[in-house]
């Protein structure tokens, strides 16, 4: 069984900075993409950042030069390192990791992280 465990998130004031971790556990073999996705009260799930196997990373717009992913393979961990956070930043964060097994894909997804932008 498949399990990704988040951390890192929580209460921060604007500017402020935070990093979230997300590693998986049990039998993954064969990540290829991994990302994180925010849900903010009242508004649907929308992508943050994704980094593929090769390396190559994709932000969206609101958080282009603000927020960095990583992955340590070895660790079959993705990290989002979020800096100059605003109160739009505010939402619960999860980690989706894209597995590929004989040619079919796998998503899983973390339980989600809640992060707090105020004053």
């Amino acid at each position: 069984q498949v399990q990704l465990v988040e951390s890192g998130g929580g209460l921060v004031q604007p500017g402020g900075s935070l990093r979230l971790s997300c590693a998986a556990s049990g039998s993954i073999f064969s990540i290829n993409t991994m990302g994180w996705y925010r849900r903010a009260p009242g508004k649907q799930r929308e992508l943050v950042a994704t980094i593929g196997s090769g390396g190559r990373s994709n932000y969206a717009d609101s958080v282009k030069g603000r927020f960095t992913i990583s992955r340590d393979d070895a660790k079959k961990t993705v990290y989002l390192q979020m800096n100059s956070l605003k109160p739009e930043d505010t939402a619960v964060y999860y980690c989706n990791v894209v597995a590929y097994v004989l040619g079919l894909r796998y998503d899983y997804w973390g339980q989600g992280t809640q992060v707090t932008v105020s004053s």
